[in-house]
């Protein structure tokens, strides 16, 4: 029998396939509206494909905004590839959504961010975490996946 239900993880995977669906009906139709997106991911993950500029560019963190003009807008379980255009030159990426930060529509005041919580982050002497959180409230062994969204809550 399992250890538990990770719920973290089912968040996680839930949050992206939001993006996912959202991404998808965006390629199919376009973005309505005034929606737009401004998406950061981590440029050092595996999968990631961008161009060698970007980057040294960007060497940890990166965002994206797709907005006025994009093209080749596909949609995958693991991901999606889009071109964009950076200083009048259109450079294809791929971004796999395991890299994806943040996901925010600030045309409605949405946004998602991802964050993981490392297992061997450092303890003060009593056991406790430097930032006084609660242990009750750590994740499970093995990190864990968290979804904040009270930043963007109104």
């Amino acid at each position: 029998m399992a250890r538990g239900i990770d719920y973290g993880g089912m968040m996680h995977r839930a949050m992206q396939g939001l993006i996912a669906d959202v991404l998808q009906g965006v390629a199919e139709e376009g973005l309505p509206g005034e929606h737009h997106f401004f998406i950061t991911f981590d440029t050092r993950d595996e999968g990631v494909e961008i161009a060698d500029w970007l980057r040294e560019r960007y060497p940890e963190e990166m965002t994206i905004v797709i907005q006025h003009w994009f093209e080749n807008l596909t949609v995958t379980h693991e991901g999606f590839a889009i071109t964009l255009n950076f200083g009048n030159s259109p450079e294809p990426l791929y971004i796999p959504f395991d890299s994806v930060h943040t996901f925010v529509d600030p045309s409605v005041e949405f946004g998602l961010r991802f964050e993981t919580q490392d297992s061997d982050d450092e303890e003060d002497e009593d056991g406790d975490d430097p930032d006084g959180a609660d242990d009750r409230a750590a994740p499970p062994e093995g990190g864990a996946e968290v979804v904040s969204l009270d930043k963007w809550r109104k």
